[in-house]
């Protein structure tokens, strides 16, 4: 079975900066999910199924890293590019009164989204994600140093055609290994890694954004937040090593209308670990809030 039999449907999304590959399954109120760096749509393979008796659960292989699709040569590929192309995806698909769901770098993007474009989204759920001055995390700031060599994506495109290396580096501490409680699997590793392994263009769209990480994003984003009329559903793990409790605390006296809920026996990828309780905190929090709300212009 395919690690994205559970996402539904899929179609292409063409816009001016590329082409994005999206799921769709399920009817409903639409909700939309946004997956960390060198990750993809298949992040949410478990949490989707649960959800999609009741909502449209769209995902998509956003430009970050793991997409398959190369974008534009002259996508705008920053952290607020990638939330334009999202909301740009939103736009085409029409979609209204969105409840944005965000993981890891996913939910800095959705931050982004609602600071920049909230016309359409009428929730947000931030999972553990970058946030405020952690961004990156500074564990993986060597990624940036390291898109700035010259030659590195070749290099580091020819290493990762290497099985056991490939496989090896993504369980590291460096990779994804600090991320779940449980080691990914190979069939997995493989799925996230298929781009930067086949494909010159997805390593050119990596590099173009690990160039422009910069916290100023995230703290523009933040200096938004009390602006907001959303109501904001922060669901963190307890113990994540990269995105401290603290800033969830922070996130949720930041947005007027939010509310906290943690997450036990997980780390980052709370939708890897605990799906089946991430799945829940989403269901009740659209449940408990009104659909209609009011944006800011």
């Amino acid at each position: 079975m395919s690690v994205v039999t559970e996402l539904g449907e899929s179609r292409l999304v063409h816009l001016p900066q590329g082409t994005v590959r999206i799921y769709e399954r399920g009817q409903g109120e639409p909700v939309l999910f946004v997956h960390g760096l060198f990750a993809n749509a298949a992040a949410w393979r478990k949490v989707v199924p649960p959800l999609a008796d009741s909502y449209r659960c769209v995902t998509a292989d956003w430009p970050f890293g793991a997409h398959r699709i190369p974008m534009a040569s002259d996508a705008d590929l920053t952290a607020l590019g990638i939330a334009h192309t999202i909301a740009d995806v939103i736009e085409t698909l029409d979609l209204d009164e969105v409840t944005l769901v965000g993981n890891d770098g996913g939910g800095m993007l959705a931050q982004l989204v609602v600071a920049h474009r909230p016309e359409r989204i009428a929730r947000l759920v931030l999972t553990p994600c970058d946030a405020y001055e952690n961004f990156p995390p500074p564990l993986f700031d060597y990624m940036c140093w390291m898109a700035r060599t010259p030659g590195a994506g070749t290099l580091i495109g020819r290493l990762l055609r290497i099985s056991t290396l490939r496989h090896a580096c993504a369980r590291s501490r460096l990779g994804f290994g600090g991320l779940s409680c449980n080691p990914i699997s190979s069939e997995l590793i493989d799925h996230y890694l298929h781009g930067l392994t086949h494909d010159q263009g997805v390593v050119r769209d990596s590099l173009e954004f690990l160039r422009t990480v910069d916290n100023k994003y995230t703290l523009d984003a933040a200096a938004r937040f009390a602006s907001s009329t959303l109501p904001v559903l922060i669901a963190w793990a307890e113990d994540d090593k990269f995105f401290p409790y603290a800033h969830a605390e922070r996130l949720a006296e930041d947005f007027p209308n939010a509310r906290l809920e943690s997450i036990t026996d997980s780390l980052t990828w709370v939708a890897e670990d605990q799906p089946i309780r991430t799945a829940d905190l989403i269901n009740h929090f659209i449940g408990s809030t009104p659909i209609h709300v009011d944006h800011p212009g």
